[in-house]
């Protein structure tokens, strides 16, 4: 007689588990804050508070003597904060993480470490061919302030220092207007039964928005001019009142040009040098004693008359009218700007720090891929590839093959 196959009601088929992918567990960072040696770089990259929040999460900083002077922060704040003040350079670079609030400098290059990573601006109008070599030879990590988007698809620190620089527009027109600085002795707006001031801003991205806001704050009269209808529809909406708009037309420009005592240039551009709108010949026909601030000149400068000048020597006159062309402008508001970056910059790193490192992190997080130009030496940026004629890599890949 045949044995009848015995069924169990204990018997249960069991589900194998799927893998997900976990996030690994906290890693400590080391981060590294030099002291900037660049042509007028007065911001720092984290402010004590931020540091408090990192030193209090498990992280180590070091910090170069003196590097939060020109912005007002003493090294005690710091070792308050909980970081190690170095008094010598090296020390600093030999952080794995560096935090900088310039661009990497050819001085720094031999102080840089194998496989470093470094967050810091990139300033493409004197970036050298040269310096990203170095830097590729050392398998550098770098993130761009410049291209750090954040998940809502903005980019923070760009925006931050924009609205630092269009508030601080008005405020340096205000005093070349003046007669303790020659000036035409105007009050930036108006008052009663006088007519307002005339202020003109070429581009109407985060610098022209601010801009206008400080204008119109003060009682002045606001026109903009913008090639996308898109950015002067924005504007009008952000700011929440009519305002003069117009495309760039040169004739159209020229005319108001002649009869306002503002202008200022904060035109942006995405890549290369900014275009020149206005011609030497624009310029020539202005009022006397008129201002022009010219906030593009970080990429060449909007005016055909710009040349770039230093927060010692601001300004110079040409055809009778004060020229204003300092790069970098959020450097003379350093603790504001300082600030600004921190507050940015501080929550990555914690975030970077719990995700097990910025490898990790680069997984899990998509946006922020868009900020590294160099991954492990090799040029993730497609337009710095182009622009020095350098091998191009595609992150998303190189990100891939390392799981």
């Amino acid at each position: 007689m045949s044995v009848r196959p015995m069924i169990s009601t204990s018997f249960s088929y069991e589900t194998l588990e799927e893998t997900l992918d976990i996030k690994p567990k906290g890693a400590q960072l080391h981060i590294g804050i030099p002291k900037e040696i660049a042509f007028q770089e007065n911001r720092i990259a984290l402010t004590p508070d931020a540091v408090s929040v990192l030193v209090n999460n498990g992280h180590q900083v070091t910090i170069e003597h003196n590097a939060g002077e020109a912005a007002h922060f003493a090294d005690r704040d710091y070792s308050e904060a909980g970081a190690q003040i170095a008094h010598n350079p090296d020390e600093v670079y030999k952080a794995p993480i560096l935090v900088k609030s310039a661009p990497v400098v050819e001085e720094e290059l031999p102080l840089l470490q194998h496989s470093q990573m470094i967050i810091s601006p990139i300033h493409l109008s004197v970036l050298k061919a040269e310096l990203l070599q170095k830097m590729m030879e050392k398998k550098i990590t770098a993130i761009s302030f410049e291209n750090l988007k954040d998940d809502s698809g903005s980019y923070p620190i760009v925006r931050s220092m924009s609205e630092i620089a269009g508030s601080a527009v008005m405020l340096i027109a205000a005093q070349y207007l003046g007669s303790a600085n020659h000036g035409k002795g105007v009050l930036l707006g108006g008052v009663s039964g006088i007519a307002p001031t005339k202020v003109i801003i070429i581009g109407a991205g985060i610098v022209g928005e601010y801009a206008a806001r400080a204008a119109l704050a003060l009682g002045a009269s606001v026109k903009v001019f913008d090639n996308s209808v898109y950015r002067l529809k924005r504007l009008q909406n952000n700011i929440g009142q009519r305002l003069w708009t117009s495309v760039i037309e040169p004739r159209m420009l020229a005319k108001q040009l002649k009869t306002c005592e503002v202008a200022v240039g904060a035109l942006g551009n995405e890549t290369g040098r900014t275009p020149i709108v206005v011609t030497e010949e624009m310029v020539s026909s202005m009022r006397t004693g008129s201002v022009i601030i010219d906030v593009s000149i970080d990429r060449g400068g909007c005016f055909e008359t710009a040349e770039i000048t230093t927060h010692e020597n601001p300004i110079y006159i040409k055809y009778g009218v004060i020229h204003y062309c300092v790069p970098n402008i959020p450097s003379g508001f350093a603790r504001t700007a300082s600030q600004a970056i921190s507050n940015v910059l501080m929550p990555l790193l914690l975030e970077a720090g719990e995700d097990g490192g910025f490898e990790h992190m680069l997984w899990h997080q998509v946006h922020l891929r868009s900020g590294i130009y160099m991954f492990k030496g090799a040029i993730t940026n497609f337009y710095l590839s182009e622009r020095f004629n350098l091998k191009y890599t595609d992150l998303n890949l190189l990100i891939a093959s390392q799981r």
